[in-house]
């Protein structure tokens, strides 16, 4: 092809729509602007109703489209039914997920089950609606999951945590090959430590803050803004040849 007739692929999502679970607050959020503001239709997805709804105005208040949804994704029949109403969707992002850092010999029975049953089983059985959506509606599409650096190095009192997102790093790669046939794109983000409400009081203690910012090689913690190019990236026709892949977006921690 003449180097003149070359035109980069759009990065714009207009006419598209878009899942976000956990999008009340932290990273989900912050796909879901990402996503509005590049032109998607976003349904934001959570538990807690008020966060979702002022996050939905804020959005439309902006001039982006964003409806609010309560759901709780560990629930399969409650998946399957919303997911049967609202969709097809274009594009969805598995945000939901929690952490809940212990050593392996204190780690209760009641930890595994909450955080691999969000971060794991509620990712598969959100992924497996939409993609059937898509499907019947031979519609193309992009699943994001929101993994982290922790799915591929490990780290002190994050036995737990590293399983779930090594699951779902090895869930993206099988889905490339079972959903590429059908034009269904696959892949994760995998961010360093964020800055967030739910990372604050971690950050508070200088020395664990201090070990944070000595592992990451551009020397400061990550931010929202991080994440919102990876989302929408994934999301568009300029990533139409990534699946299967891990968006690393995390400083140079795992370079080392």
């Amino acid at each position: 092809m003449p180097t003149d007739m070359l035109k980069t692929p759009s990065m714009r999502l207009d006419g598209r729509t878009a899942l976000v679970t956990g999008a009340g607050r932290g990273i989900g959020l912050a796909a879901a602007h990402a996503l509005a503001q590049a032109g998607a239709s976003v349904m934001l997805a959570a538990r807690s109703a008020p966060e979702i709804e002022a996050a939905c105005a804020d959005i439309r208040a902006e001039g982006g489209q964003a409806s609010a949804a309560t759901l709780d994704v560990t629930d399969s029949a409650a998946v399957t039914a919303f997911v049967a109403q609202h969709g097809p969707f274009d594009i969805l992002v598995n945000n939901a997920g929690t952490n809940r850092p212990s050593l392996i010999t204190d780690m209760q029975d009641a930890d595994y089950d909450a955080v691999m049953d969000l971060n794991v089983k509620a990712t598969m059985f959100v992924t497996r609606e939409v993609a059937r959506g898509l499907i019947a509606a031979a519609k193309p599409g992009s699943i994001i999951t929101i993994s982290s650096q922790m799915g591929h190095v490990g780290g002190p009192k994050r036995a737990l945590y590293c399983a779930t997102k090594h699951a779902v790093e090895g869930m993206t790669k099988a889905l490339a090959w079972e959903l590429g046939p059908h034009r269904i794109r696959s892949n994760t983000i995998c961010p360093t430590f964020i800055e967030t409400a739910m990372t604050e009081k971690m950050f508070a203690d200088p020395a664990f803050r201090s070990y944070v910012e000595s592992r990451i090689a551009l020397g400061r913690i990550g931010r929202l803004e991080d994440i919102m190019g990876a989302v929408v990236f994934l999301a568009s026709d300029a990533a139409a040849l990534v699946t299967g892949s891990a968006l690393m977006v995390d400083g140079g921690w795992t370079a080392a």
